[in-house]
């Protein structure tokens, strides 16, 4: 990514969290990112596709530190908590862009929720294969893992929105609870 594409989307960012989505105008970009309109318009021809970039790095990081920290575990369950805690590290670390994501996102038309389904779809199979490798080694009892996905992503989503907007509960002091929750929801033995 260009140094300026970067300045623009951090900017942006920071201009969406204070003031949404619908209010946001392309010149407070501008000078948010004290790049030129030219710029602006060259890296994204409009506020929708800022948008877009943004939910996209967001999801991107999220996904390559899930992978990436992923890789060192075996069991599907020690996956599992590996994923929650790093999943709510990097809301906390991002929370601007979280907002944008779990909040902003919704409800503005069909082509956003096109994107956000396709985004929560991604996660959703993200737990199912690690659920499904926690049914092969064991270490999770059989179950529909697509179905137990989707009530994670759910249960996640709705958590997170909480704490976007309330800032409780302390995500690092509730992860052993949600963990627990969480591994009871798939039947993982404590």
């Amino acid at each position: 990514m260009t140094d300026t594409r970067t300045r623009i989307l951090e900017a942006a960012a920071r201009v969406f969290a204070e003031k949404g989505y619908h209010e946001t105008r392309m010149d407070d970009i501008v000078a948010a990112s004290a790049a030129s309109k030219g710029s602006l318009y060259f890296h994204f021809p409009n506020k929708e596709e800022i948008f877009f970039g943004l939910i996209e790095t967001f999801i991107g990081l999220l996904e390559t530190r899930l992978r990436e920290t992923l890789s060192g575990e075996q069991r599907g369950m020690e996956q599992l908590d590996t994923a929650l805690r790093e999943s709510l590290r990097l809301f906390e670390q991002y929370r601007a862009l979280a907002k944008i994501v779990l909040i902003q996102a919704v409800g503005l038309g069909a082509a956003f929720e096109q994107r956000r389904r396709a985004i929560n779809d991604r996660f959703v199979t993200l737990i199912r294969e690690r659920i499904e490798k926690g049914i092969q080694d064991g270490s999770l009892p059989p179950q529909n893992a697509e179905l137990s996905a989707r009530a994670w992503v759910g249960a996640l989503n709705e958590i997170l929105i909480h704490w976007i907007y309330t800032g409780t509960p302390d995500l690092q002091t509730a992860l052993p609870e949600i963990k627990a929750f969480l591994a009871r929801s798939v039947g993982a033995r404590q």
